[in-house]
């Protein structure tokens, strides 16, 4: 018997930073990324909600360039393959970002259907997800365009919500939509609580790849044309599949909801209870978390003592402990520390816009900065010098690079080292050390199988990391032209 999910492609939208789950979340390790609800990151318990043994395609990744090997890195992790990882050149917002998955989906086949999921978002009851999803692809497949109503427990102000209408002759589980309701007002959202014909927009759609596209040319024809061409001329690398820049900075900046679903004919819903959060917040992940006996979340070194109802979390950094309080968040990491009433946590965005506005990079990057051949940590820093721990992968490398304003020392503590610097090329075991001189050519790889670990001292007058130029990057990290 075929499967029902057969030339179903699950379309894993990954953009956004999660500013309100700093400082865990930042801009270049966002949320989606990271193990915030369990072991695995969201994006990987995302993608593992459509098993390929049940008959789904290969997912299709839509996210940033910033983030592209992070993404590559953690579906290997999981021993997941992707149909396609489409890179962004900016964000463009949902409506931008699904048209060139659907794109990329019709030209593999074009009888292609999409189910589109968020990559940050929390679903419990995975067997009630996957009957949800066959009931919308019976509607999908005559063209309907469907969302599901997630069940509303509360009376939240920071969703939208989907008045439910009758439910559809032939289509069992499916309705129509009576209308999309943007972020109403306190008072208003209890009435659709109380109500019970109003469900959450939770951002999850079924429908065919030729239907959307169809309704994105009918309702929204700049951000269809400006898609099109984009992937019409887009470049692949492996996996990756690069939109041309120019033609897809033209898509104007809208979410699928205002774009199409608000204004199509053509809207059908599917009410679910799947055990749903979008983890919008660190009060919104206290409420999915387990607790102890005192209403803790509690995660890493931590210790409450007379406290109630708090989300207390340690990722890496100093130890914390509370005493006599109550309904907190508290988040410790390596280079910060958080601390908000619960009530208060959706305005954690605050804190990254001042970050941002004192030239902070604590909103950018995170304590431990991945990059394509490995990571580095900053562990020291004054008047002139910065110190690093840096690990390179087995069999990577850096690019070939240059720095203008500053100089630099690699002691390696354990593996080998392959040094290039300038005409001359070295191989240096562990308690041996180079120097490179500011303005030299260099690069530093790992040949061996098991990781590089090196510490390296940076002396100089800046030590900004946009201090590079590259001559050679088996990476293509290259510097972009304005359109």
């Amino acid at each position: 018997m075929p499967s029902p999910f057969a030339n179903v492609f699950p379309v894993v939208l990954s953009g956004g930073s999660g500013t309100r789950l700093w400082p865990m979340s930042r801009a270049l390790h966002p949320k989606q990324l990271l193990p915030i609800a369990s072991d695995m990151s969201m994006l990987q318990a995302t993608v593992g909600r459509f098993p390929a043994e049940q008959g789904f395609a290969a997912p299709i990744i839509v996210g940033g360039e910033e983030h592209r090997f992070l993404i590559a890195d953690q579906l290997a992790e999981a021993g997941y393959t992707a149909t396609a990882i489409i890179l962004e050149p900016e964000g463009r917002n949902t409506a931008a970002a699904i048209a060139l998955a659907a794109h990329r989906a019709i030209a593999l086949d074009p009888d292609a259907i999409l189910v589109v999921a968020p990559s940050d978002h929390v679903i419990t009851r995975l067997e009630a997800f996957h009957i949800a999803i066959a009931q919308a692809l019976a509607v999908a497949r005559v063209g309907r365009l469907v969302t599901f109503g997630i069940k509303a427990e509360s009376a939240e102000t920071g969703y939208g919500y989907i008045e439910i209408g009758a439910a559809l002759a032939d289509f069992p589980g499916v309705h129509a939509v009576l209308a999309f309701v943007e972020k109403p007002i306190a008072a208003v959202a209890q009435q659709f609580v109380d109500g019970g014909r109003h469900a959450w927009n939770g951002g999850l759609f079924v429908f065919t790849a030729k239907a959307y596209l169809a309704e994105l040319a009918r309702h929204a024809p700049n951000i269809a044309e400006a898609c099109r061409m984009a992937m019409q001329a887009a470049t692949l690398d492996g996996s990756f599949v690069r939109p041309e820049r120019c033609a897809f900075l033209a898509a104007p900046n809208v979410s699928i909801d205002y774009a199409i679903m608000e204004r199509t004919d053509r809207a059908a819903v599917v009410p679910v209870d799947l055990g749903w959060s979008d983890v919008g917040s660190w009060n919104a992940l206290w409420e999915i978390l387990p607790h102890d006996a005192d209403g803790n979340a509690l995660h890493g070194d931590v210790f409450a003592i007379d406290s109630h109802d708090n989300l207390i979390r340690n990722d890496s950094g100093p130890a914390v402990a509370v005493l006599g309080v109550d309904n907190l968040i508290v988040v410790s990491t390596r280079d910060s520390v958080l601390v908000v009433p619960r009530h208060r946590s959706q305005e954690v965005k605050q804190v990254v816009d001042t970050l941002k506005a004192t030239d902070s990079v604590r909103h950018l990057l995170p304590p431990v900065v991945h990059r394509p051949w490995g990571t580095y940590e900053c562990t020291d820093a004054g008047d002139g010098f910065q110190t690093k721990r840096i690990i390179v992968k087995p069999g990577e490398a850096q690019s070939l690079q240059l720095h203008r304003h500053r100089s630099e020392h690699w002691i390696v503590v354990s593996g080998v080292a392959k040094v290039t610097i300038g005409d001359t090329e070295q191989t240096i075991s562990a308690n041996q050390s180079v120097y490179i001189p500011a303005g030299t050519r260099h690069r530093l790889g790992n040949p061996g199988d098991q990781p590089l670990h090196l510490i390296e001292v940076q002396c100089g007058s800046y030590l900004g990391e946009d201090d590079i130029v590259r001559f050679e990057d088996k990476y293509a990290r290259v510097t972009v032209d304005a359109c």
